[in-house]
């Protein structure tokens, strides 16, 4: 799938309440679980132990820190858009953050990101997204939230 190009508030305004896209699915290993769990120190056993995971847990495998996931959000939503014209992009916030299902060690995850709402602060573009992400073959989403960015075009 192509990145979708936005260069300028205008052409990024064209998405109102419209898709700009779906990421590739990328795999969730337990070699970046472990190293999330070194950098958090969240050591909990349903992350960073395959055999007791495999018997006492309920999932029958280790899973995915949630912020492990959420942290992908960022990858995720540069592999579906390239924003050019700008001097710089500040992640402003995430509301309405639901995690519905946990991903799996070796899950397959991808994000679809609408456009939710647009606003123009002063030169600057705030911008709040939709982002639905995905586990590859589940019905229900590992999460979903509305996700906002300001992004100052040059």
């Amino acid at each position: 799938m192509g990145k979708t190009i936005i260069n300028s508030y205008e052409e990024f305004e064209s998405y109102l309440g419209k898709e700009i896209g779906t990421s590739e699915y990328i795999q969730i290993t337990q070699d970046q679980i472990d190293k999330f769990a070194d950098a958090t120190l969240d050591y909990q056993w349903i992350h960073t132990d395959p055999e007791r995971a495999a018997k006492e847990s309920p999932f029958k495998s280790t899973i995915a820190h949630g912020y492990l996931t959420l942290s992908m959000l960022t990858y995720l939503w540069y592999s579906i858009v390239d924003v050019r014209n700008v001097k710089m992009i500040v992640n402003y916030g995430i509301e309405k953050l639901r995690f519905q299902q946990p991903v799996l060690v070796n899950d397959k995850i991808r994000a679809i990101v609408s456009l939710n709402d647009i606003r123009n602060l002063r030169g600057i573009a705030k911008i709040q997204v939709k982002i639905v992400v995905e586990i590859e073959g589940k019905k229900k989403p590992a999460y979903d939230a509305f996700v906002t960015f300001l992004y100052h075009f040059e």
